[in-house]
C-alpha cells in the first residue's frame, strides 16, 4: 500500500494513523462473536460470525459502536491470524463471516479471504465506500447502510458532504458483483441488503433515503431493512434533535411511506428494538 492512504472516499492522502479513521497499518479488531441480532436470514439459528473492526472511515456522531469506531480500541492481528479467526467462527457453526466496518482495513483483509471461505462472506458497511472491485468474487453478501437520503444530514452527522453520490455508486457496484439475492433454507447465500436507520427529528432524510432505494432497486431483487433501533450513543448528546429515541409517529410515517412506494422486499423492525441489550458490549 502507498505510504499515503486513499482507501476510502475521504482521500486523506496522508500516512496512517493520521487520517480521519485513525487506523494504523495493521488490522485491529475489537470483538468477535456469533451475532444473533442481525437480519434473520443473516443470523439464522446459529448466528453470524461477526468480526468487529476498530476505527471507521465514516464516523457518525451517533454510532452505536462508538467505543471501537472512534476510540479505536482493539487488538492488532495479521491477515493470517484473521483467517484463523474466520475458521474458528465457522467451526462454531457460523452461517457466514460478517466483516463489520471493514472499509479502512480492506487491503489487509483481502488476503484472509483467499482461498474463498466455506461459508458466505458478508461485507457489513456504512455505505461510504471506495473502490470495491477488488472484492469481486470474494464477497457474497453486501449488508450496506443507506444512512442518508440527502447530503445535508450526511454533512451534519458524518461530515460526509458527498455521501449520497458515493453510497449510490457503491450500491450499484455491490449489485453488479452479487446479482439478485438468493435465500436457501432461510439463510442468504448471496445478494445485497440495504439498511436504513431512522433518526429522530430527521424524517425527511428517511423519506429521501426510501426514494433513493426505490430507484436503485427497480428491476432488481434486493432487500431493504428499515430499522427503528436508534439509541443515542457517542456524541449524540451534542445534537439535541437526535438525543432521544424515535417516536411511534416518526417510525409509522417511515413504514407507511415504504408501503406507499410499493417496496415489498422489506424488513420492518418493531419499535421496541431500541434496546441496549441488542448492542454488543465492547
Amino acid at each position: 500500500m502507498e505510504s499515503n492512504c486513499n482507501i476510502c472516499p475521504r482521500h486523506c492522502n496522508i500516512p496512517r494513523p493520521y487520517g480521519f479513521c485513525g487506523a494504523g497499518e495493521q488490522i485491529k479488531i475489537s470483538h468477535t462473536m456469533l451475532h444473533r441480532w442481525e437480519e434473520p436470514f443473516i443470523s439464522g439459528t446459529n448466528g453470524s460470525g461477526a468480526v468487529f473492526f476498530s476505527g471507521c472511515s465514516l464516523g457518525c456522531v451517533f454510532c452505536q459502536n462508538y467505543k471501537i469506531s472512534s476510540v479505536c480500541d482493539g487488538k492488532e492481528v495479521t491477515s493470517q491470524q484473521l483467517r484463523q479467526i474466520f475458521d474458528e467462527l465457522i467451526s462454531q457453526g457460523a452461517h457466514n463471516i460478517n466483516l463489520v466496518t471493514p472499509t479502512h482495513f480492506i487491503h489487509r483483509i483481502i488476503p484472509a479471504l483467499i482461498p474463498k471461505l466455506s461459508v458466505p462472506t458478508v461485507y457489513n458497511c456504512g455505505g461510504y465506500e471506495g473502490d470495491l472491485k477488488e472484492l469481486s468474487g470474494l464477497v457474497d453478501i453486501y449488508l450496506a447502510d443507506l444512512k442518508y437520503g440527502n447530503n445535508i444530514a450526511a454533512a451534519r452527522y458524518s461530515n460526509a458532504h458527498d455521501y449520497v453520490e458515493v453510497c449510490m455508486n457503491a450500491l450499484e457496484e455491490m449489485y453488479r458483483q452479487t446479482g439478485d439475492y438468493v435465500i436457501q433454507d432461510g439463510i442468504m447465500k448471496k445478494g445485497v441488503v440495504v439498511r436504513h436507520l431512522v433518526l429522530p427529528s430527521n424524517i425527511e432524510n428517511t423519506l429521501d433515503a426510501i426514494d433513493l432505494f426505490y430507484k436503485f432497486a427497480k428491476g432488481k431483487k434486493v432487500k431493504f431493512s428499515l430499522m427503528s433501533q436508534y439509541i443515542p450513543q457517542g456524541k449524540a448528546s451534542d445534537f439535541p434533535e437526535i438525543n432521544r429515541t424515535l417516536t411511534a409517529e416518526e417510525y409509522e410515517r417511515a413504514v407507511n411511506y415504504v408501503t406507499r412506494r410499493g417496496i415489498r422486499d422489506c424488513l420492518i423492525q418493531e419499535l421496541d428494538s431500541a434496546n441496549r441489550e441488542f448492542v454488543p458490549n465492547f
